[in-house]
């Protein structure tokens, strides 16, 4: 089921736009100077929406500041006081994301969708498995799919019947199995824009790979609008992370997909040093398309039919291949440079492949 259309700022997300790539700045919240740069940082590497946390009074400041300074939207992350969500939206926060479960009574979470009705701001609501609210858990005895689902429910209807429908749901576990099992379930109930993750997905290794498992499993289902890669790390490699996502499962974003072999006893080249080289030279590269980098002839000469790019490994050179046609040798220190002037001068004209 298509999800319904929702603007944040300047970005559309929902009713079948582009899936988002999001990210939440990690410079605490009493340094402005380093939040602004870090902000500008995140845009640069191709962040498209940016939370921020408004934990204090004082830290609603940030966002006029670094909006200033950044052209894409900005959320206000808030628990537990509502009062720091009205702010933030005179503030001029793009979106406000809340917990319902803690933010209070339905009087306070109905002063909040007053405020973002008047400003066209959207609310995210945002339920994880570790904030639940009391009556929920005793219900399901853990935090399970239909708990998750449940609470996120009860809080956008909540919002409807205050004559506020601009809602984003997200449903994060730190289990891979319960976050795509509770977003399954939502996205067979209501057509809210949803927002994918996995919390507390752990570090740079063990974070993006369940954070992979968990988006990339609901975004081939079709289930999913906006995502982030939640990593122990700096959020810059969020970004990176969730763009690769994107490209690996041709969800709307350009880049080249580097390919290689794992190489075997047949290899005579250095696979994955000419590999790491061209993944690493090509990975701001807006093009999109497919490069292969194979170790022999066994698999090589398919591969390159399949790439647009081919380089297959013989003995001290390698065989370039360019839309599935062999074009010529390479000694192996040209490869590299060879194989990047091959991908600047790469068009789609004549039948060429869609990567």
């Amino acid at each position: 089921m298509l999800s319904r259309k929702i603007k944040i700022g300047n970005v559309n997300i929902g009713g079948g736009c582009d899936i988002a790539v999001q990210s939440m700045l990690s410079v605490k919240h009493n340094d402005l100077t380093g939040n602004i740069s870090q902000a500008a940082q995140l845009e640069q590497a191709g962040c498209e929406i940016l939370r921020v946390a408004v934990p204090d009074k004082a830290s609603v400041a940030l966002i006029p500041a670094i909006k200033e300074k950044i052209s894409i939207p900005l959320v206000a992350d808030i628990h537990f006081d509502y009062k720091l969500a009205l702010e933030a939206v005179a503030a001029g926060a793009d979106k406000i994301r809340i917990n319902p479960g803690n933010i209070g009574d339905n009087d306070r979470v109905k002063q909040v969708a007053d405020a973002c009705r008047q400003k066209n701001i959207p609310i995210r609501i945002g339920v994880n498995s570790g904030s639940l609210e009391k009556e929920i858990l005793k219900k399901y005895g853990s935090p399970t799919p239909k708990a998750l689902v449940e609470s996120a429910l009860h809080h956008a209807l909540l919002l409807e019947k205050y004559d506020f429908d601009s809602i984003v749901v997200s449903l994060k576990s730190s289990s891979v199995n319960r976050t795509v099992d509770a977003y399954r379930l939502m996205a067979q109930k209501r057509d809210y824009p949803l927002h994918l993750g996995v919390t507390e997905a752990g570090t740079s290794r063990m974070g993006l790979i369940r954070s992979s498992i968990g988006i990339g499993a609901l975004l081939l289902d079709g289930i999913g609008d906006t995502i982030r890669v939640s990593l122990t790390a700096s959020p810059v490699e969020e970004i990176a992370a969730a763009r690769d996502i994107l490209l690996a499962l041709n969800k709307n974003k350009n880049g080249v997909t580097v390919i290689s072999c794992p190489t075997c006893g047949r290899t005579s080249l250095d696979i994955r040093e000419i590999a790491e080289k061209a993944e690493s030279a090509l990975k701001n590269h807006t093009k999109k398309l497919t490069v292969a980098v194979m170790g022999c002839a066994v698999n090589g000469p398919g591969e390159a039919r399949e790439a647009d790019i081919c380089v297959c490994g013989g003995e001290n050179s390698a065989a370039l291949f360019v839309r599935g046609s062999f074009v010529k040798t390479l000694p192996q220190e040209k490869i590299i440079p060879e194989l990047l002037e091959q991908v600047d001068a790469f068009t789609y004209e004549e039948g060429a492949a869609d990567a």
